[in-house]
């Protein structure tokens, strides 16, 4: 019986603040109009939060948790080194610059023996080429690796197998080709087992890799390839048929450095290009709280071995993920502070509101007071109509939100995430906003003698 009663007495209550809405339509809609605001930005910062979270988990997938990346510079400098006052040199001669073998298989080897915080090593050798089949032509990049590779960048072949040991050791013609290769050369049917041409050398498919879904951003901050798109085979493969940087030719020879030598002018430099046998190295460590300590291992053994010359470059992954998380979470911190705004605005609207309608309807609180209404039923009228205020731009506020995450994601490329839990959220902020703010207006209206309030015109 009592329960009839209270929600006979809730449903009066919303009735009447319905009623008192639907009179003051335009100036209801104003004062939700914070609300709105608020909750919509609400809604599009969490959809970004959540979006900006999967890609950082999905990089991080790409990169791997424990990894450390080396990266030769190739050698482009096209003039002699200038002294700090920047003359070349005291007698008008450049000084000459040290030579250095550069980022080679040794040096993989020598890390892999010698550190023991290493768990493994992946070097790769790129070449951009172009791939033959059946009449179709398209470009590649070739990338030679080890089977350490496919561990290090947390890829998995959709079919076939990695390279055994005796196509690793023999520089065996087999290759490793990405979903997108098969698509676009061997349309409709399976590639395994068959033969693709890549420049001058027919290799045989025995795996191919299963779709790996890169995002533009990744590829350009994280210097990360579309592995869909690549050839891999063998690293000894890669130097045995196509091509080692460290066979010396004619062309690497300096002649005009030995022939200004000889005729007693200014020595010339000229620049070695890409004197690096491997292109990059990805060295994976046990823990991630031994990475620092073995990047500055790694720099010191390479500049040793390099002769003191710095041509190479180091990075932790990880960490420019974390820089780039740290930059997120202070842009979603801003949308959160600009939400809150948007919200604190739309709740002193509301207080402002409700106070204007109790000073309207003074002689209507004295008069229902008189009636026999106590101190809580007038209470639970204002707060009611604060509530559907709050709720009414809540509902707005959703649908806008909406809209905007998904005309962000459209507009700018950058992924959005809605979860019911952020619907829910703004509907929870939207009702305490209303109902905190429309304390002191319906406190205010209760506190109202009936005999006073009747008398005031």
């Amino acid at each position: 019986m009592m329960d009839k009663m209270f929600l006979d007495k809730v449903k009066s209550n919303f009735e009447e603040a319905l009623r008192v809405i639907a009179i003051n339509k335009v100036r209801t809609f104003l004062t939700a109009l914070g609300i709105i605001f608020g909750v919509a930005a609400v809604i599009t910062m969490l959809a970004i939060g959540k979006g900006a979270e999967k890609e950082i988990l999905a990089q991080l997938e790409l990169v791997g948790v424990n990894n450390i990346v080396v990266t030769p510079i190739p050698d482009e400098e096209d003039e002699g080194s200038q002294d700090e006052e920047g003359n070349n040199g005291g007698s008008g001669a450049t000084e000459a610059k040290r030579f250095s073998k550069g980022l080679d298989m040794l040096d993989v080897s020598s890390i892999e023996k010698n550190i023991p915080t290493v768990k493994m090593t992946s070097p790769e050798i790129i070449m951009d080429t172009y791939m033959i089949n059946g009449g179709k032509q398209d470009n590649v990049k070739l990338i030679g690796i080890t089977n350490d590779y496919f561990k290090t960048s947390n890829i998995h072949l959709g079919q076939g197998s990695r390279f055994s040991n005796q196509q690793l050791i023999s520089a065996m013609p087999v290759c490793i080709i990405g979903e997108k290769v098969e698509k676009k050369l061997f349309t409709g049917e399976s590639a395994l087992g068959k033969q693709i041409k890549v420049k001058d050398v027919w290799l045989k498919v025995v795996g191919i890799i299963e779709e790996k879904l890169i995002s533009e951003t990744a590829q350009e901050n994280l210097g990360i390839r579309d592995l869909n798109q690549d050839v891999y085979i063998p690293i000894k493969t890669f130097l045995v048929r196509y091509k080692d940087r460290k066979i010396i030719t004619d062309k690497a020879i300096d002649y005009n450095q030995i022939i200004g030598q000889r005729q007693g002018g200014p020595k010339k430099r000229i620049p070695r290009g890409n004197y690096h046998q491997i292109d990059r190295l990805t060295i994976q460590v046990n823990n991630s709280n031994e990475l620092k300590a073995t990047a500055e291992v790694v720099s010191k053994m390479l500049k040793r071995k390099h002769n003191d010359v710095l041509d190479f470059e180091i990075s932790i992954p990880i960490n420019l993920l974390k820089q780039q998380q740290k930059t997120k979470q202070i842009f979603n911190i801003v949308l959160s502070i600009i939400a809150g705004i948007s919200l604190l605005i739309g709740g002193i609207g509301i207080m402002n509101i409700m106070l204007a309608s109790v000073l309207e309807r003074t002689k209507e609180i004295g008069i229902v007071r008189a009636l026999g209404a106590t101190r809580e039923d007038v209470i639970w009228q204002f707060l009611s109509e604060s509530i559907l205020i709050s709720l009414g731009g809540g509902i707005i506020g959703v649908l806008l939100g909406i809209i905007a995450s998904f005309s962000l994601e459209k507009l700018t490329g950058i992924e959005t995430i809605l979860t019911i839990g952020s619907i829910l959220l703004s509907f929870f902020v939207a009702t305490l906003v209303g109902l905190v703010f429309g304390v002191f207006p319906a406190r205010s209206a209760a506190n109202k003698r009936p005999i006073e309030a009747i008398r005031q015109e």
